[in-house]
């Protein structure tokens, strides 16, 4: 019950960061709106990397390893966003952007989590061992 208490807390604060980017990113607007949910999800994976790194590196809280990438991290990306704007596009035609977001969103997601991840590992365990 602990955790998820956690886990909800933590995606409380991770949507409402989400909301904040999604709502103030005047620069991307009309057909550029999907590339809001785009940099949520890689910053998040980005994120989710590099503090995956860090918790398999120490000896860290549970408690805060379960707030933070379940929660937070977990609440602040959102494949449910994505999915709805990809079958947007899709029904409105564009199916190149639509090709393009989804492959560019999975791809980029999953580079950008091993950057994370090895970042971690270059700047902490390069520097501190």
């Amino acid at each position: 019950m602990k955790n998820i208490l956690f886990v909800a807390l933590g995606g409380a604060i991770g949507s409402s960061l989400r909301y904040i980017i999604s709502t103030t990113s005047l620069f991307l607007t009309g057909p550029l709106m999907i590339w809001r949910t785009f940099l949520v999800n890689i910053i998040g994976s980005l994120l989710i990397g590099f503090f995956i790194a860090f918790f398999l590196n120490s000896e860290g809280n549970n408690n805060f390893r379960i707030f933070l990438i379940f929660g937070i991290l977990g609440g602040f990306t959102t494949f449910s966003s994505f999915a709805m704007e990809s079958l947007n596009l899709l029904r409105e035609g564009e199916l190149k952007i639509a090709i393009s977001y989804i492959l560019a969103t999975n791809i980029l997601g999953i580079l950008a989590a091993a950057i994370g991840f090895y970042f971690y590992k270059l700047l902490f365990e390069s520097f501190f061992s």
